[in-house]
């Protein structure tokens, strides 16, 4: 599912959740984002990379963020796990975690948190593998700090989460050096990793990139697997409409560091609101479409200048004077659905 590939709708058996693992209406969220701002401090300038971010994920649920790159996905990860480059600097906001705000943790506090309750997998596995260390070695000393286990129990352990990412020969896996893995087994083995503290909540930032098509998909299935076996939430960052439509819940769509969308997945799909996120589908190709694809026009603007209104304005065929001088807010758009565009009543 790259991006030449068609755009699927929402596949409900893949989605499936055991009774378990469904959010129940009221229940406490997981994880609450509230007016994130993020700013990056470089030689250029002060770039303005999350404006005011607001979104929640409750037990259970896989939410997907899309959009452009640069857009702040990325950013937004990295700031729920309070694992910003040195130039970047949350400047205004919260997350909390189970009722706990993490910028109030001191950092052993945070690295607790991070290695037991909430974990990441990256785009690029092999990147975030020591290549000096052998699987066994990197997946045992994981085992070591955050559970406790070691020698023959620890490496039990770590056969059954190669075992339980589908890894068919875990024994030969945990001989391994990164560069002898493929791509798909890297990838599972770095979800194994972040299975190894049984967390709460799962950051997954491109985890299909890079892979061909037959693995993005058992990748896919494998995190909802995850989801419907463990109850396991999950925060899914991608460019790629046709993996959220096979995986997701709900969805934020991000443009230049806000949320200008969020509804249920197939909401999305079916009758999208903002411009952008309207743009975003007619970019993906599908398996009727002959010819040019079509694109959205125009770049993302400079965030280290003030924008004054709409951030999609100068790339919006339906912008307006309003559009320009007054930044629209987030408002309710029908059920469960939000958008941020001061004219979508009158486009449809």
């Amino acid at each position: 599912m790259d991006q030449g590939e068609s755009v699927s709708r929402p596949t409900d058996a893949l989605r499936s959740v055991s009774p378990k693992a469904k959010v129940i209406a009221g229940d406490l969220d997981l994880l609450e984002v509230g007016d994130l701002r993020v700013n990056f401090f470089a030689l250029t300038g002060v770039v303005n990379v999350l404006r005011g971010v607001n979104f929640s994920v409750g037990p259970g649920e896989i939410l997907g963020i899309v959009g452009e790159t640069g857009s702040g996905k990325s950013v937004t990860a990295l700031s729920i796990a309070r694992l910003l480059p040195r130039a970047g600097r949350v400047v205004g906001g919260r997350v909390l975690f189970r009722g706990k705000n993490l910028y109030s943790l001191r950092a052993k506090e945070m690295r607790h948190v991070r290695g037991n309750e909430i974990s990441m997998i990256f785009q690029n596995p092999r990147s975030a593998l020591n290549p000096v260390f052998r699987v066994g070695k990197v997946l045992g000393e994981i085992l070591r700090v955050h559970s406790g286990l070691q020698g023959r129990t620890g490496s039990d352990r770590a056969m059954e989460l190669l075992a339980d990412v589908g890894l068919s020969d875990p024994a030969s896996v945990l001989r391994q050096y990164p560069h002898e893995l493929s791509g798909g087994m890297a990838q599972r083995v770095m979800i194994a990793m972040a299975l190894a503290s049984t967390p709460h909540l799962l950051v997954a930032d491109e985890p299909t990139t890079a892979l061909d098509v037959t693995i993005q998909y058992q990748i896919i299935s494998l995190l909802s697997n995850l989801r419907s076996e463990r109850g396991l939430a999950q925060i899914l960052i991608t460019h790629n409409l046709g993996v959220i439509a096979e995986l997701c819940d709900r969805v934020v769509v991000m443009y230049a560091g806000a949320i200008v969308e969020e509804a249920p997945v197939t909401t999305i799909f079916d009758e999208p609101r903002h411009p952008y996120t309207r743009g975003l589908l007619a970019a993906r190709a599908r398996t009727e479409s002959i010819g040019t694809l079509a694109s959205i026009p125009g770049q993302v603007p400079d965030l280290r200048e003030h924008l004054p209104g709409c951030a999609f304005e100068t790339r919006c065929p339906h912008a307006r004077d309003v559009c320009r001088e007054v930044t629209p807010l987030l408002t309710q758009a029908g059920s469960r659905q939000s958008v941020a565009c001061h004219r979508w009543r009158e486009i449809g």
